[in-house]
């Protein structure tokens, strides 16, 4: 069906959640494990992504770096969104602990959350779900652009 859901309103296999919509990537680099999409919520967004072969290793599930990929960008941009600066960030550290696999065909998303902000930096924090069970856990830290003037 058009809005994603199969005949008997289960979620299609392959569909994007309700709420959902295509984010830009943000530069050539990311572009490759797109498309990324969004759903804005209270005081935040949520960031998805349908597992696809590309982004998969020879075991059929998400490649480590596609995954840290994913979480440098949603944390990064969910931080600053969270944060109130727009613009870009640079990451300074990213730390990632896999939980367990995340496999082909899997809906991934994570809500990241904003601990700190200062004046140069944020520290950001996720939890990545596949299909509703925790893969990865990661952590950022972000330097902010330099205020104008």
């Amino acid at each position: 069906m058009a809005d994603g859901r199969a005949a008997d309103g289960a979620e299609a296999p392959g569909a994007i959640p309700p709420g959902f919509a295509p984010r830009r990537a943000g530069g050539p680099f990311l572009e490759p494990i797109g498309p990324i999409f969004r759903r804005p919520d209270d005081g935040g967004a949520t960031f998805g992504l349908r597992i696809e072969r590309r982004h998969c290793n020879s075991q059929d599930v998400a490649h480590g770096g596609m995954l840290a990929t994913f979480a440098d960008l949603a944390l990064g941009i969910g931080g600053a969104e969270q944060a109130g600066t727009p613009g870009h960030f640079i990451t300074v550290s990213l730390v990632t602990d896999y939980l367990a696999p995340a496999p082909l065909g899997a809906w991934l998303e994570c809500r990241p959350a904003l601990l700190r902000r200062t004046a140069r930096l944020m520290f950001v924090d996720g939890r990545f779900l596949a299909d509703g069970v925790p893969v990865l856990r990661a952590s950022g830290v972000f330097s902010l652009p330099r205020p104008k003037g």
